[in-house]
C-alpha cells in the first residue's frame, strides 16, 4: 500500500439563509451547514442540501458552488475549512461512495436534522442530511477515529473533532465577473407556496415509507 498522502476538505458554512440565521440565534453557534470538497479551489462543495434556494423541501444530494452561499445581496460568505490527510486508496473509497449516493435514490433526512439537539441523530435507510453525509465521509477517510456513529455528529461536534486539521477560516467573495453556471440561475428561481407544500408532503411520504419498510 502506498504511503503517499492526498487530502480532502471539510467545509463549514455560515449560511446566509433565513434558517441559517434562525439556527445561529437559537444555538449561539456560527456555522449552520457543512460540505465535503476534494479541493475548494474547484468551487465544488458536495453535500446534502436544498436544490433550489426557495425550495427547502426539494432537498437531497447536491454539488454546490460558492454562488449557492454568496448570492443576491450577499457578496461573500464565511467558510471554515479543514484539510484531512487520506491515502489514495481511501480517496478512491470516498469517490465510490459518493457516486453510489448520487445515483442511489437517497432522500434528505430532515427528521434527524430537526431533532438533532434532542435525539442526537438517527439513521433512515438511504437518507442523509449535510451532517450525516460529511460524517460518513470522515468515517471512510480514516483520517481520525470517531467515538460514536457518524450520523450522531452535529456540525459543532465535527468542528471540535477536526480542530487539529484546521486549514483556513475567512470570508470568501464571489467575484463580480464570475460567470454563473446555468444551474445557479435555476437555483435562485422563486417557488410557490403550493409547490413547496407538495414537495414537503412528498418528502415526508418517502421518508416514512423508508422508515416503516426498513425498521
Amino acid at each position: 500500500m502506498s504511503d503517499r498522502k492526498t487530502y480532502i476538505y471539510v467545509v463549514l458554512v455560515r449560511a446566509n439563509t433565513f434558517l441559517g440565521r434562525l439556527a445561529r440565534t437559537l444555538s449561539h453557534y456560527e456555522y449552520t451547514h457543512i460540505a465535503f470538497s476534494e479541493d475548494p479551489r474547484r468551487d465544488e462543495y458536495i453535500t446534502f442540501s436544498r436544490r433550489r434556494h426557495y425550495a427547502p423541501f426539494d432537498a437531497g444530494f447536491m454539488r454546490e458552488s460558492l454562488s449557492c452561499y454568496a448570492y443576491g445581496n450577499y457578496k461573500r460568505v464565511k467558510l471554515k475549512i479543514y484539510k484531512l490527510p487520506v491515502s489514495p486508496e481511501r480517496l478512491g473509497v470516498i469517490r465510490e461512495y459518493i457516486s453510489s449516493v448520487e445515483n442511489g435514490g437517497y432522500d434528505f433526512n430532515i427528521y434527524s436534522m430537526v431533532t438533532m439537539p434532542v435525539l442526537h441523530g438517527f439513521r433512515i435507510y438511504k437518507a442523509h442530511n449535510c451532517m450525516s453525509f460529511v460524517g460518513k465521509i470522515i468515517e471512510l477517510s480514516k483520517a481520525i477515529p470517531l467515538a460514536r456513529p457518524y450520523y450522531k455528529y452535529s456540525i459543532k461536534d465535527i468542528d471540535n473533532l477536526l480542530s487539529p486539521y484546521e486549514y483556513r477560516e475567512k470570508f470568501y467573495s464571489r467575484k463580480e465577473n464570475d460567470k454563473q453556471d446555468p444551474a445557479d440561475s435555476a437555483y435562485m428561481e422563486r417557488v410557490s407556496l403550493v409547490e413547496n407544500a407538495k414537495m414537503f408532503i412528498s418528502l415526508n411520504v418517502r421518508l416514512l415509507k423508508k422508515i416503516f419498510t426498513h425498521m
